[in-house]
């Protein structure tokens, strides 16, 4: 690690401690910070983080000494600090707060998997981490102590054998790197017996937290479930040390592809620049910046939001400023269960079907012009790829194909009606029952009419 072009931290409070357990990832789990002593052992707490440490009922502390060594003791507006230390300001409600703000359990068909997206799943197999995020997302089920190992791991396999248009499983928690290599290989494993699953990827900050997990041992067995995908969660270039640097090196060397998802900050990220140094210093470990995502309106997180303008902003600095492939997606995780929603500054400022307008990131503007002879390709070369009626879930794109004409919210018929007759142009009786308007047909009077 002395060549590498990023720090290497250790706290005064450890000098002491001999390499041999400092580099140990079960002497850092053990010895994780989560009183005042502890805290104070390193630098001075302020009254807010005094009085959230002193609080009852607090989302769970526990910070690796490996990562809050990297918190520079003489700020208490260190990045570092700011997402990992308790405030009184978590205890403080907000505007839109929500327990669970993504709707993860409105969409869980079995415990502890989230099914949403069409041909995907999350599944959520340990309720602890490293190191706990005062941002949590799933801070109502993250961290307590009491929740025994993957209780719901059969319900979830048994789910996804008998669901074949899942191709792609995303193992979450919680951070699945925490578990046993036993267990961990147990899940990999079981999925890997279920033909239709072509992916496996795993969303873990052990790398950032714990670099010390990242073994040999870890990595020989990830390899053996390939294709395998790993997401790690970077959010300042703080925390790009020369311990992750050599992390995620073992893990690209298994042939791991790696991304990084970061989530925008208040006073920890919310600058252009910053981000722009983290998205390139990402480049230079092998993990391409895959999102940015706006802050949910989880319980204890609102001083942690900043408005989505910010968010553009930040694309703004990056787009044409720095290599394409560093510029991550800026996503809104829609409140009540919508899902991922791209959000990007406007490049197409006018069209027509003969040209389109578009600015770049300079201000420059430029008219291109559209085909004029473009004819879609033949049925025969796309039949073969369109999916069974069965699982047809295509929303915004069946208005683009022409497969439907229109989408509708649950009962929009039936409300815009007013309690009034049906139109007097003739429906099917089946239509209207499917409406909920009336299980009578309705008259046949001018039943050869046309619309």
């Amino acid at each position: 690690m002395s060549n590498s072009p990023f720090p290497s931290k250790r706290a005064p409070a450890y000098q002491h401690i001999p390499d041999e357990k400092w580099n140990d990832w079960h002497w850092q789990l053990t010895h994780r910070l989560n009183t005042i002593e502890d805290f104070e052992a390193l630098f001075p707490l302020t009254p807010s983080e005094r009085e959230a440490l002193s609080s009852s009922g607090l989302f769970r502390v526990d910070v690796t000494p490996y990562f809050a060594s990297l918190i520079d003791p003489n700020n208490p507006f260190d990045p570092i600090r700011r997402q990992v230390v308790p405030t009184a300001r978590e205890m403080q409600s907000f505007t839109g707060m929500m327990e669970d703000s993504l709707a993860e359990d409105m969409h869980s068909p079995v415990p502890g998997l989230v099914h949403r997206y069409p041909d995907r799943v999350l599944m959520l197999i340990t309720n602890q981490c490293a190191t706990y995020c005062r941002y949590c997302t799933r801070g109502r089920l993250v961290g307590d102590p009491r929740q025994g190992f993957m209780r719901d791991f059969e319900a979830q396999i048994a789910y996804i054998q008998r669901t074949p248009q899942i191709r792609d499983v995303l193992i979450s928690g919680g951070d699945p790197l925490t578990l046993s290599p036993d267990h961990l290989e147990r899940v990999l494993s079981s999925l890997r017996e279920i033909p239709h699953v072509e992916i496996i990827r795993i969303g873990s900050r052990v790398p950032v937290f714990l670099p010390q997990r990242v073994t040999t041992h870890l990595t020989e067995l990830l390899e053996k479930y390939h294709p395998l995908w790993l997401n790690i969660h970077v959010n300042h270039p703080n925390e790009i040390t020369a311990e992750l640097a050599e992390a995620c090196d073992r893990l690209s060397r298994a042939g791991i592809p790696l991304g990084n998802q970061s989530v925008l900050l208040a006073g920890v990220n919310d600058d252009p620049y910053l981000m722009r140094r983290l998205v390139q210093d990402l480049a230079r470990i092998r993990v391409r910046p895959y999102y940015i995502y706006q802050c949910d309106l989880v319980e204890g997180a609102g001083h942690f939001r900043t408005p989505v303008s910010k968010g553009l902003e930040i694309i703004e600095a990056l787009r044409g400023h720095t290599s394409g492939f560093t510029v991550p997606t800026y996503v809104v995780d829609a409140p009540g269960g919508g899902g991922k929603i791209p959000v990007m500054p406007n490049y197409v400022l006018s069209s027509s079907p003969d040209k389109v307008v578009l600015r770049n990131f300079e201000g420059y503007i430029s008219a291109y012009s559209e085909p004029q002879d473009y004819q879609p390709p033949d049925k025969s070369l796309t039949d073969p790829y369109k999916p069974k009626e069965a699982d047809l879930q295509e929303g915004v794109l069946g208005l683009l194909k022409g497969d439907r004409m229109n989408i509708k919210p649950e009962g929009f018929d039936a409300l815009h009606m007013r309690g009034g007759e049906p139109h007097r142009l003739r429906m099917d009786a089946q239509k209207w029952k499917a409406l909920g308007i009336g299980s009578e047909e309705p008259e046949a009077k001018n039943s050869d009419a046309k619309p």
